[in-house]
């Protein structure tokens, strides 16, 4: 057992956030040890430690290229999916960016913030993609044009038609970017057969280490580095590789690819029994995209008149781990971006947390959240007024 496991045993703690972390795969953390342990070399340097690293990273390489359906040529470590995400927007060198509304900050910030023309399309109340917004966007500018659009969304879990998507776009003369972070290892990810340009993938949402990531260019689409120096990466990232990160990563990607058909059967079945007993304790419950292809682990709904944030607090005094919408905006008091582009109420989307289901998941975890749900629920049906929290 590994130290974070025994630490969540020994609390007895139920951790049901998944999609903002999902603890390391026992098998990953044994090879990494193993690569700062017995290895401790510069990739870069020719001698025989330095060879034996490098064949580490290769061997990372592909088995992150087969987790996607794609070739290890095209494959780029990074720090993770930020910096994955940021180098594909950056790096394609399209001035005219087009994204949905519901992107993950590293993708709807970076396009804002760093592109020339930004434009957001629309998505219909599940979340899903409006197709004769983007062909309106597109038919708009004869002008080069990346598509951004992510492959499962974090908060809500509803998958986009990335297929359908990169055939319209390239329609056009797009290029294509795919966001598949939460995706990867849930449900079968083929760059190819989906026909995007590049997709990026973030190693600690699968079982890996935190701070890797990866963009996988498709191809020869054009890509530019953003960090300059040594010629690592094939001179698409300079710096010393982190040699036991990649390793981490690769054996993740590996078995996040040989254990998803059972993984996912098993967590669609929690996550179901979960939303099912939910409407039975509170029939008003709202499930958000509950109508729409979603990731198998993937829960967002409502506790009318109880705010996200006094939720979340009041499970995790009870040793219960969610999420008010995404960790990535912990802290904030307004509505999710990503409600508010499926047109919810503020009023209803600040009462919305996230219950994210993962590989070590069980179904106590499941019952003991729904226990103390249904309390915190009572007691909020006996309270005349929620006390706000300053």
């Amino acid at each position: 057992m590994s130290l974070v496991h025994g630490i969540m045993a020994s609390v007895n703690a139920v951790y049901l956030d998944h999609n903002a972390t999902t603890p390391p795969v026992p098998e990953a953390v044994e090879a990494m040890l193993e690569a700062m342990a017995l290895i401790g070399a510069n990739p870069s340097s020719v001698h025989g430690f330095g060879r034996e690293a490098r064949k580490r990273i290769e061997a990372a390489r592909q088995q992150v290229a087969d987790l996607v359906g794609a070739s290890p040529e095209g494959v780029f470590f990074t720090s993770g999916g930020t910096e994955a995400n940021n180098t594909v927007i950056e790096g394609a060198e399209r001035g005219r960016v087009l994204f949905t509304a519901t992107e993950h900050a590293a993708v709807l910030k970076t396009a804002l913030l760093k592109t020339r023309s930004p434009e957001i399309i629309a998505v219909d109340d599940q979340g899903v993609i409006d197709l004769a917004a983007l062909e309106t966007l597109l038919k708009a500018k004869d002008e080069p044009s990346l598509v951004c659009v992510m492959a499962a969304n974090n908060e809500t879990g509803v998958l986009q038609p990335i297929a359908e998507v990169a055939a319209l776009a390239h329609r056009y003369g797009a290029l294509v970017h795919c966001d598949a972070v939460q995706a990867a290892g849930k449900i079968p990810v083929d760059a190819v057969a989906w026909g995007v340009d590049y997709l990026t993938l973030s190693a600690h949402k699968l079982g890996g280490p935190q701070g890797m990531g990866a963009v996988i260019r498709i191809g020869d689409a054009p890509l530019r580095g953003m960090l300059t120096g040594g010629g690592q990466e094939r001179g698409m990232r300079a710096g010393t590789e982190n040699v036991a990160g990649i390793v981490g990563f690769g054996v993740a990607a590996q078995l996040a690819r040989e254990r998803q058909p059972e993984k996912a059967a098993r967590m669609s079945q929690m996550r179901d029994r979960l939303e099912a007993k939910l409407i039975e304790i509170a029939p008003q419950t709202k499930i958000f995209s509950g109508t729409a292809p979603r990731l198998p682990n993937t829960s967002n709904f409502t506790l009318a008149g109880v705010r996200s944030d006094t939720q979340v607090m009041a499970l995790d005094m009870e040793g219960v781990a969610v999420s008010a919408g995404s960790a990535c905006s912990a802290g904030r008091v307004e509505p999710s971006h990503v409600l508010d582009a499926m047109g919810v109420d503020p009023d209803e989307a600040i009462t919305a947390i996230r219950i994210s289901l993962g590989w070590n998941s069980r179904d106590e975890d499941v019952d003991r959240f729904l226990d103390v749900w249904g309390s915190l629920r009572g007691r909020a049906e006996t309270d005349v007024k929620v006390k706000e929290i300053s």
